[in-house]
């Protein structure tokens, strides 16, 4: 009888804890909370300490804000969009691109698309069997596939499952040269692309490489490409690799930086209103703990008072 009714307080104790988490969990990612990815990034290329929340500071428009939630995103939906325009040269890179894939925990689920006419063709949806999305990888087309990446991009966010409060990236391969509107002084699609992308909360990472052909190795439009990748990733609160105009000997240094990163993520929850209609709003998130700095989306989105 005794153990039956420690048992019994026991199962009571818990079950008022779980009520009282889920209470908070809930009320953190209610109406209107803004939630986004913060990256947390060490010193010289190390791995960073442990975040709590006590140690963030949050700032709305310059004022300082209170953080509702600050939490481990452990689920993460990472789709690889390649641009079917590059240099067949760039299936060279598949095995690398397969390791860094099968490296993933098992709480990351992938899907592979390839750009093509301003639309993702997905060849492989999301799954957790990360082999299997290896396999999906095949050779560029090369020329006739010339389009905007970031239509085929705004096509593929549409698509992503999930909502705000869990972590989704974009990996994307590409020269960045968009064929369709151009690239000066900015490609009108990208800037479409990371407001989306700061709206629903999904970091774009990108890899450049050659597209085939002449026109994508003229010098300028090969910079422009580069200049619009890397300004997608930095409103998207994520990172751009390249190596000057030049097609990179090896993929793996920027993915293995790009696994430390992912590893590394927090969904940081905070109260805010934007008015009738919404609005952006900048954002910083900043801390005192040594050697530690956060890649995050410079502005929010203020959903709209219900």
């Amino acid at each position: 009888m005794y153990k039956f009714r420690n048992s019994l307080l026991l199962l009571v104790a818990s079950c008022a804890f779980l009520f009282i988490f889920s209470a908070q969990t809930a009320g953190a990612a209610g109406p209107g909370s803004v939630t986004m990815t913060v990256t947390a990034v060490g010193k010289k290329d190390a791995a960073p300490p442990e975040i709590k929340r006590e140690d963030v500071q949050l700032f709305l428009n310059k004022e300082r804000t209170q953080v509702a939630d600050w939490r481990r995103g452990e689920k993460l939906y990472l789709a690889v969009l390649i641009d079917d325009s590059l240099d067949a040269d760039a299936a060279s890179q598949w095995d690398v691109v397969k390791e860094f894939l099968k490296a993933q925990p098992p709480s990351t689920y992938i899907s592979v698309s390839y750009a093509r006419n301003g639309a993702a063709e997905v060849v492989q949806d999301f799954t957790d069997s990360h082999e299997l999305a290896g396999k999906a990888l095949r050779i560029p087309i090369g020329p006739g596939a010339f389009s905007s990446p970031y239509l085929a991009l705004m096509d593929l966010m549409k698509r992503l499952p999930a909502g705000p409060a869990e972590r989704r990236s974009v990996l994307l391969l590409s020269s960045g040269i968009d064929y369709f509107h151009g690239n000066f002084p900015m490609s009108p699609d990208a800037e479409s692309a990371f407001t989306r992308a700061q709206k629903e909360n999904i970091n774009i990472w990108s890899i450049y490489y050659p597209d085939a052909g002449h026109l994508g190795s003229r010098w300028f439009r090969a910079f422009r490409g580069q200049t619009d990748l890397s300004r997608l990733a930095e409103e998207s609160g994520a990172e751009a690799y390249y190596l000057a105009t030049s097609e990179p000997v090896t993929f793996k240094p920027y993915l293995d930086e790009l696994a430390m990163h992912l590893g590394n993520q927090y969904l940081l929850t905070f109260k805010a209103s934007g008015g009738r209609k919404g609005r952006f709003q900048r954002v910083k998130v900043a801390t005192e703990l040594p050697g530690v700095e956060f890649l995050h989306a410079p502005q929010a989105f203020l959903p709209p008072e219900k």
